[in-house]
């Protein structure tokens, strides 16, 4: 298991991301128990970008509830189609909102919160839960952040 992080600040962001990746997989090697890999998942992407809000929602009946998360509090259950996390939840897919107030039905657990990406989690062919990121800059997320979080949630063991 890793010890400490080696936090890169000048890189690009496919930098910053290749040097995360495999730290965090050593984070989560021989740990079996999905809180303690989904909090540190949370606190290595935290302490790497700074964003305003990272953490996780998981599939609990026909609602997600929130999971372990590194930020100011947050919204405890989302029901599918429901803001952001919903939306990916019912579309099964990558969702990346440059200006969250433009996106319809948005929940505003924080107004800070001005952008967003959100990274289903698969088991089985099934969405068990998703990876919720907020900035509270604009525009914040792009492709490169689709491609590695969609990476980094695959090391997760539903």
């Amino acid at each position: 298991m890793a010890e400490d992080l080696q936090i890169l600040q000048s890189a690009d962001k496919a930098a910053q991301y290749q040097s995360l990746l495999p730290q965090i997989e050593a984070l989560l090697q021989g740990e079996t128990d999905l809180t303690a890999n989904l909090a540190n998942m949370a606190a290595a992407l935290k302490e790497q970008f700074k964003w305003f809000w990272v953490g996780f929602y998981l599939i609990k009946g026909d609602e997600m509830v929130l999971g372990p998360f590194q930020g100011p509090v947050a919204c405890t259950r989302i029901g599918m189609g429901k803001g952001v996390c919903g939306a990916a939840w019912q579309q099964q897919k990558t969702l990346i909102v440059p200006d969250v107030e433009a996106f319809p039905g948005h929940i505003a657990c924080s107004s800070l919160s001005q952008s967003e990406i959100v990274v289903p989690i698969f088991c089985d062919g099934q969405v068990a839960g998703v990876l919720d990121v907020d900035s509270e800059q604009l525009d914040q997320f792009d492709e490169t952040d689709a491609l590695y979080l969609e990476e980094l949630v695959k090391l997760l063991n539903f």
